[in-house]
This record gives structure tokens, sequence and C-alpha cells, in this order.
């Protein structure tokens, strides 16, 4: 494929290298900018090292900042990206990723430009083979269990021999494993850890108690491949 934007730029390369480094990614929506520094605390301590902090909410904005002053250690991610704007917004809050949960060609054009990783989303062939033509060689693929699960990453990996995934959508703590173990996937995202009852309810030890398992989920399946 010639094109000027390939994979394989710093920018893909530093997108591979979170994704790989991240392991499982922790999808959080959060109410206040108290719950959301709470939460990647707990998560940190339970030993994951990225959060992905969704902007579905009136705080979330806002909330990255504090969560990138207040947790350092933390990669930090801006999710639910579906405007150039936001895109743009998020970078000034200190993001040091973005996903999207889909990619139409103005937004996927607009982020092509930014230089820091990017995790676009896609769900079907010819969305993945768009972003591949705009450098993206890492891909968010949701909802991952709707648009068939390990069948899909399986099948993927036979026209996309390069693409890295990160599936999202109906993965939880029992299933995370074998979605991990693919070849073509580094990184997993999910919210079981986050379970909206805990984190409306400040049950931030279930929280970490959760991160952790999920922290030794990614040290098993990296014992299997070495």
């Amino acid at each position: 494929m010639s094109n000027p934007a390939t994979p394989g730029t710093a920018r893909q390369q530093a997108t591979r290298a979170l994704l790989v480094k991240a392991g499982i990614m922790p999808v959080v929506t959060v109410e206040s900018v108290a719950q959301a520094v709470a939460v990647a605390s707990a998560l940190a301590r339970g030993g994951l090292k990225a959060i992905e902090v969704t902007l579905r909410t009136a705080v979330a904005m806002e909330a990255l900042g504090v969560v990138k002053r207040e947790v350092p250690e933390m990669l930090l991610g801006a999710g639910t990206v579906i405007t150039p704007e936001q895109a743009r917004a998020a970078v000034d809050k200190g993001a040091d990723f973005l996903v999207t949960p889909g990619t139409p060609p103005a937004l996927a054009a607009a982020l092509s430009r930014l230089s820091l990783p990017v995790v676009p989303g896609a769900a079907t062939a010819s969305e993945i083979i768009a972003l591949l033509h705009l450098g993206f060689d890492a891909i968010k693929l949701f909802p991952a269990q709707v648009v068939g699960g390990l069948g899909m990453i399986k099948s993927l990996a036979g026209p996309f021999p390069n693409l890295a995934i990160c599936p999202t959508g109906g993965i939880n703590e029992s299933n995370a494993a074998d979605f991990l173990r693919q070849p073509n996937v580094p990184c997993i995202g999910g919210s079981w850890m986050v379970a909206a009852e805990w984190v409306s309810a400040g049950r931030y030890d279930e929280i970490e108690a959760s991160a952790r398992r999920a922290s030794q989920i990614i040290a098993a399946v990296a014992a299997d491949r070495a």
C-alpha cells in the first residue's frame, strides 16, 4: 500500500508500544472529577498502566486534566472521541492518547494529522482499509463481541497480517485471556474492573482488587508467550 503516512511511523510505533504496555485498558465513565481521580488511583494500585476516560459526561474533559496531574503514573486516554474538536480539547488537557468508537472520514482525517497515539474505532474490513490508507495500523474493534468476537479477530489476521487490534465491547474477566492470547491483539478494553455500581458507591477497594486480577491475566498471557 503506497501512502506517505505508512504504518511504522513514529506515531504508530508509539501507539503499538502504548497498547502493549497497557495490556488491558479500563474504560471508565465518571460523574465527578473526584470520582475520576479515585478510580484512576485504584486502578494504578491494582497494577494497571493506562486508563481511558470516556467523554460521555459533562465533567469528563475537566477530569482528564486533573487525573493527568494527580495520577501521573497512568497513561491517560480520552475515549469516545467523536469530533475533531473533542480531540483537540483532550490534547490540550494532557491526554496521552485518544480512542474513538468509530471513525468516519472527516474525523479520521483530523486524527491522522495528530502526532500523539490514536486508536481509531472500526467494525468492518472496509473501515479498517480506510484507516490503513491514512496510516493507522492499530485499531479498536468495537463492539467486539457483537461484530464477531474471537472469530472476527482470527479472520482479520488473514487480510491484515500487520494490523494490531484492541477489541472492546463484551469482554469481561472470564474471557479476557482468550482475547489477549490472539497474536494480533496487544491489548483489550473493558469496563468490568470499573463496574458502574462500584464507581457510584465509591467501592474503590473492589476496583483495585479487580484491577489486580486483570494485571495477573496480563502477566499470565505474557508468560505463556515467552
